[in-house]
């Protein structure tokens, strides 16, 4: 039985493929076109899914898409509607596309999957989500909690989910979400919305919460159990081509920051104030659903399930023995929530878990290259490489290359499933480097300076730099640095405030460090990615530290890499020194320069 998943024209379009129960596939179709977020219809992805499982378009006995295209359209007219005459501009640059392309899914489906004549059908979107959240989760039991944007109509869902089956007990609407609040101050601080709301997360230990009770009295009415309604006075998403309005911008004393430009400490503090609503908004609800439920376990998905230091506070202030986070939480996750949903409870087949190991295999489970695949490319295009003998010789090589305080991209195995780099497509250094944050952001990221890198960790050294004690493979929870190994500031640094905050050595791997002493774990074992791990162990064992840097393999404004051209390109187009694929190394000291290369940063300075 071979299912498909697809989710399309929102953003972060994706396809999965599900073959008898089990993940064999997934992956968002920004990888293939190069178009970061990209929204269309995942025919590269769909087509990598099926190579994967060795099937054709007539293969296919069910395809899933993530959401009901009617229910939302009615969303969308009944808002119309409800604003009309207001929202003119929005509704003549959006209701075509629907009419013409997006209502006629099946049409679509059918088209672009010559010989395919099986069933489609259609789950909620928050079921989608959903089931992404429960159906890989290591639970054969467990509460679930959905928050994003807007699905159809339902922003967020909580619910249980027992064996094969899942259901939603309780729901909140649009316009009211969480999720659109957080995008909301994403655009006002200058952000792009459903792409940089994690640099609002990243800024926000720069700044303070000065702007919290503001957001409590007038924006939401927050009530004890997590449950809320927005003051839609404030917000123009709903017929507008804005996000805020101008008694928004009255609130918080301005216009919304310009795009590039200068960030200000009132910025920060509007990140920070979010930031801090939006955790008490996901603790006041866990706690609400675990009195609810009386479950020990909780599951997360939707893009707001991304928010890992809120994450990281409900694992430790929550009522939860355990959580498990999808970690293709957005969009891009709904494609095989969909999927397993037909598996699972269309279907009804039958689910067993272990309540250890979850299914979805590190979620690595995008395209892979073989060596000789890689040998080729780098022949034909007379690019000069050292090949390496094995695993062995990678892991001393790149260990001794690391604590030269190189920067190192590291491309191997299959490409990860979701926006996290993992040890597949990423981009590592010495996290003990005081200088390789902005080495790593201004010269190979192109990036914010303000923007913290994450640490990978073995598994089982984890609670010897970090207050944490547990697993956390898809680094989605944070946690504070030890205090053992924190440096003792200053008074006069700890005065500074605001960006100034950011050259200050914190720790003894103070590159991966934030300011405000926290880091977004990513934990290794030897079982689920056993090179990168044994390359991490190796850097222990001869230089003392299991902690690395690790930032996904790509540059601001791009797509993570996919394939070795993508990956061989990035590297040149920036100041990495080293580049690993398979079993060759490249020096960047040995390259030729790129013919005829367009002038990249350039073309990537607007995010």
């Amino acid at each position: 039985m071979n299912i498909l998943g697809v989710s399309a024209f929102y953003h972060d379009s994706a396809a999965s493929l599900v073959q008898d129960g089990r993940i064999t596939a997934a992956a968002q179709e920004e990888r293939f076109t190069r178009k970061k977020h990209d929204p269309s219809f995942p025919g590269n992805a769909i087509n990598y899914c099926l190579q994967a499982g060795g099937i054709s378009g007539e293969g296919i006995d069910i395809v899933a898409f993530y959401e009901k295209p009617f229910v939302k359209f009615e969303r969308i007219l009944e808002t119309y509607i409800a604003y009309a005459p207001v929202g003119i501009k929005s509704f003549i640059k959006s209701i075509p596309l629907w009419i013409k392309q997006k209502l006629w899914m099946k049409e679509l489906i059918r088209k672009e999957l010559g010989g395919f004549s099986g069933k489609i059908i259609f789950p909620e979107h928050h079921y989608s989500h959903a089931a992404s959240a429960f159906f890989p989760s290591p639970f054969q039991e467990a509460a679930f909690l959905t928050v994003d944007g807007v699905g159809e109509w339902t922003t967020t869902s909580y619910g249980v989910g027992r064996g094969n089956r899942i259901e939603i007990l309780s729901e909140i609407h649009f316009p009211h979400s969480l999720g659109l609040l957080y995008s909301a101050f994403t655009y006002y601080t200058g952000f792009k919305v459903n792409s940089g709301e994690y640099k609002v997360m990243g800024l926000a230990p720069y700044g303070e919460p000065k702007y919290k009770d503001v957001i409590l009295s007038e924006l939401i009415d927050l009530k004890e159990d997590g449950s809320f309604r927005l003051n839609m006075e404030y917000f123009n998403y709903c017929a507008g081509l804005t996000m805020t309005n101008g008694r928004f911008d009255r609130l918080f004393g301005g216009p919304p920051r310009r795009p590039e430009s200068d960030l200000e400490q009132r910025h920060m503090d509007l990140a920070r104030s979010v930031q801090e609503v939006t955790e008490e908004v996901m603790l006041r609800m866990s706690r609400h659903i675990h009195r609810e439920t009386g479950l020990k376990r909780l599951c997360l998905a939707g893009g707001v399930a991304l928010n890992c230091v809120a994450n990281g506070r409900i694992l430790n202030e929550g009522p939860f023995d355990e959580i498990w986070i999808q970690p293709a939480a957005g969009d891009s996750g709904g494609a095989l929530g969909a999927a397993l949903f037909a598996w699972y409870q269309y279907l009804d087949n039958p689910r067993v878990a272990d309540g250890k190991k979850d299914f979805q295999h590190g979620t690595y489970l995008g395209p892979h290259f073989e060596n000789s695949y890689i040998a080729e490319y780098l022949k034909s295009r007379d690019i000069p490489y050292t090949e390496l003998e094995g695993e062995d010789d990678i892991a001393e090589k790149i260990a001794d290359l690391i604590a030269g305080e190189n920067v190192v991209g590291w491309f191997q195995g299959r490409m990860e499933f979701g926006p996290r780099a993992l040890g597949s497509r990423s981009i590592i250094g010495d996290a003990r480097s005081p200088k390789m944050q902005e080495t790593m952001n201004l010269k190979i990221k192109f990036r914010e300076s303000f923007r913290p890198f994450a640490p990978s960790v073995l598994r089982e050294r984890v609670s010897d730099f970090f207050e944490f004690d547990g697993e956390s493979p898809y680094m989605l929870l944070v946690a504070p640095v030890r205090k053992e190994i924190r440096r003792e500031m200053t008074d006069d640094e700890k005065r500074l405030f605001g960006i100034d905050k950011l050259n200050v050595v914190r720790s003894s791997i103070p590159a991966v460090t934030h300011v405000d002493y926290s880091a977004r774990l990513q934990t290794v074992d030897p079982e689920t990615n056993p090179l990168y791990y044994r390359m991490i162990k190796r850097f222990d064992e001869k230089y003392g530290c299991p902690v690395i840097i690790n930032t996904s393999f790509n540059v601001r404004g791009e797509p993570i890499v996919c394939t070795p051209e993508d990956a061989y390109l990035c590297f040149m187009r920036t100041n990495m020194d080293y580049l690993i694929m398979g079993n060759f190394l490249l020096d960047k000291k040995r390259q030729r320069p790129l013919e005829d290369d367009i002038d990249w940063r350039k073309e990537f300075e607007l995010d």
